[in-house]
């Protein structure tokens, strides 16, 4: 939902430190010129807007639930700068509610207003590229839910699992930089709590890990404090370099 929360006054939806202030979860991957966005959150616009980029080649996305998908009409105002379809990622089920979802972008039928023009590839589990950048699909499980996670060179980004197969453990080796989901402290069904994540980072064992997706049961200066060396808490606008190759 973000932080703060519409109706809540908890110290945390009430806190003046900035990185208390979260918008819905999203990456933007920057490697030479490419552009590669991972989700189109529900604050897609604003997080655009206040990154300074006017690109995209193209979109990666995790899987279809609102807050990493409700952004996706924002596209349509790049469209008209790029003068090109923005190719578009997904695993199959992620693209068909992407049709269902935006049925007026995918049908077909002419529109008397400007709609979203998109490229739409359905992936499995074999790495691609994408404007010669390597990707690797991550499978993982959200609850019940097979999505997908994605590696780029040292670097991969595992939001909303709460649990990663061992085959997608082999995949995630060797890595300078793990972004991983940690909804909140209090077990959940379908995320990783904060014990869990911290307990699948220290297995995975990149030389940083950055917790995401966090709720706003989740006091960022303080958690951090806590959390083992190596692991922190992601925030909005965090920039970090990565190696590609």
């Amino acid at each position: 939902m973000g932080v703060p929360i519409v109706g809540c006054n908890c110290s945390v939806c009430r806190s003046d430190d900035p990185r208390d202030n979260r918008l819905r979860t999203s990456a933007m991957i920057e490697i030479g010129d490419v552009h590669l966005l991972i989700d189109t959150s529900s604050d897609f616009r604003q997080q655009m807007l206040r990154s300074g980029r006017q690109r995209l080649n193209a979109v990666l996305y995790t899987h279809h639930h609102v807050d990493h998908i409700l952004g996706l009409d924002d596209l349509r105002s790049l469209n008209f700068f790029q003068h090109r379809p923005i190719p578009i990622y997904a695993n199959r089920v992620t693209m068909e509610n992407l049709r269902r979802v935006f049925t007026y972008v995918f049908n077909g039928q002419p529109s008397v207003s400007d709609i979203p023009r998109l490229e739409p590839h359905i992936i499995g589990n074999e790495p691609f590229e994408v404007d010669g950048v390597a990707v690797t699909p991550i499978p993982l499980l959200h609850g019940d839910l097979p999505i997908l996670g994605y590696r780029i060179g040292n670097f991969a980004y595992c939001t909303d699992c709460s649990a990663i197969p061992q085959a997608s453990l082999e995949l995630l080796k060797g890595l300078k930089i793990l972004i991983l989901d940690a909804l909140r402290f209090r077990t959940h069904p379908t995320h990783f709590s904060l014990e869990e994540a911290r307990e699948t980072a220290q297995k995975i064992a990149a030389e940083r890990t950055y917790f995401i997706h966090l709720t706003h049961d989740v006091p960022h200066r303080q958690t951090d404090a806590q959390l083992p060396d190596g692991i922190f808490l992601a925030y909005d606008g965090l920039k970090l370099e990565i190696d590609a190759r």
